[in-house]
């Protein structure tokens, strides 16, 4: 990146901090994608989990919110299902969720139990730790393919070559879909999460309309699973499942967009965000370089300092007393994942990044209870596979421009991310 657009992205983040501690309280409104987008939200959290950890926003361009922002208030109210619904019909999982323009998806996560354990329980098999050994060669052979095939000495894309391909191809295999079409997986999943105006695509109507090429593709994969017999991918399942094998078309897609971006966006953020964090803290990289072991916990470091997922999103069903607040029922209540992961009472020093922790693994990127990431631990065995192909093959990999962020406070990710690899072990 230019050394303009770098001071510029600088000045950006001093503006935010400025800003954060300036704004009234009662005017701090940290769902503004425009921050997220420059790195430049984590002063808002700061302030809100020092001050104001259950905070109101009464004016937002999706109506008003209630914002968590402290790591075990998050995990009360995700382990609440009980007075705090993911229930699609009343706004779902996404601080964007019910408005009038947007018809919800339904989709296991974004159900209450009964029907929520029901659906989860009927693909859980895919990502069990017996059918991970069977993937886990496989996921070695694709990686090491990648990374055989990376330039040597000259810019590339990390994002495009790296990141995408080994979680495109991933997930294929889950679906049990041509391997050719991955890219096209890839873009739908980007297309789901994608604001209008922001680069990807234009319009709402723009989104719809592929959307339904997304659904017209998975439904005859529906069609050739149904008629053939049971089989161990996603889509034999739910056309197999007896809780899923007579859902409706519109709950089947929902279904299906939930694991293209829980399988995608997800692993493939992470896995940018390490060559990220890596390099931002060369101290850590030498350690990972010298001590090759520490990888599962440098993973679990990644998976905290990276929050692919920035926040999740519950509907009050009843009045709730929560840390001294009264929140109505029906109001929208915003879990930040991102700033659960650095507060300071749950996680010592959690601003930096630091891959040998005592306690890596604690951290909220996953969530919490019934709604737990399904596919927690394929996640952290593509990051492991990748990292120690990666190690075998090259003594470091060189972040050469500041990456660009995705425009959401929803997904934390990257859509580029310019590096070199000087040598080859």
């Amino acid at each position: 990146m230019a050394d303009g657009n770098l001071a510029n992205l600088a000045q950006i983040q001093g503006q935010a901090r400025d800003e954060a501690y300036a704004t009234p309280l009662e005017l701090l409104n940290p769902a503004q994608p425009k921050l997220f987008q420059a790195d430049a939200m984590w002063p808002i959290f700061e302030r809100l989990r020092a001050e104001d950890p259950v905070h109101y926003t009464a004016e937002h361009e999706f109506g008003p919110y209630w914002s968590i922002t402290k790591y075990n208030d998050i995990m009360a109210v995700d382990t609440n299902h009980q007075q705090f619904s993911s229930d699609f019909k009343i706004g779902g999982i996404n601080i964007a969720g019910g408005q009038s323009n947007m018809d919800p998806l339904p989709m296991f996560i974004a159900m209450d139990p009964p029907k929520h354990d029901v659906q989860r329980k009927v693909v859980s098999p895919a990502v069990s730790p017996m059918n991970l050994q069977v993937m886990e060669p496989l996921i070695r052979e694709r990686a090491a393919k990648i990374l055989d095939g990376l330039p040597i000495g000259e810019e590339f894309d990390w994002v495009d070559l790296v990141s995408k391909e080994l979680t495109g191809m991933t997930l294929a295999t889950l679906f049990d879909m041509p391997q050719e079409d991955r890219r096209q997986l890839v873009y739908w999943s980007d297309v789901v999460t994608a604001a209008p105006g922001q680069g990807l695509i234009d319009s709402l109507e723009q989104k719809m309309a592929i959307f339904v090429e997304y659904h017209a593709y998975f439904t005859e994969l529906w069609n050739q699973r149904v008629n053939a017999p049971p089989r161990g991918d996603l889509i034999s399942m739910l056309a197999h499942g007896e809780a899923t094998r007579n859902m409706e078309p519109r709950e089947y897609f929902g279904n299906i967009v939930l694991l293209t971006v829980g399988g995608n966006d997800t692993t493939r953020n992470t896995i940018s965000g390490s060559v990220l964090a890596l390099n931002q803290n060369p101290d850590q990289y030498a350690k990972l370089r010298a001590d090759p072991g520490l990888i599962p916990s440098m993973v679990s470091e990644t998976i905290r300092w990276q929050t692919p997922l920035a926040h999740m999103r519950r509907t009050a069903i009843e009045d709730v007393a929560f840390r001294g607040k009264t929140i109505r029922a029906g109001e929208k209540v915003i879990m930040w994942y991102v700033s659960g992961n650095r507060d300071d009472e749950v996680i010592d020093n959690p601003n930096a990044y630091i891959i040998d922790r005592e306690r890596p693994r604690t951290h909220i990127s996953f969530g919490f209870g019934i709604h737990r990431c399904v596919g927690n631990r394929l996640a952290e065995l593509q990051l492991k596979i990748i990292w120690e192909e990666i190690l075998a093959r090259f003594p470091t990999i060189e972040v050469v421009g500041e990456p660009k962020r995705v425009y959401s406070t929803f997904v934390k990710g990257y859509e580029t991310l310019p590096v070199i690899i000087p040598t080859r072990n």
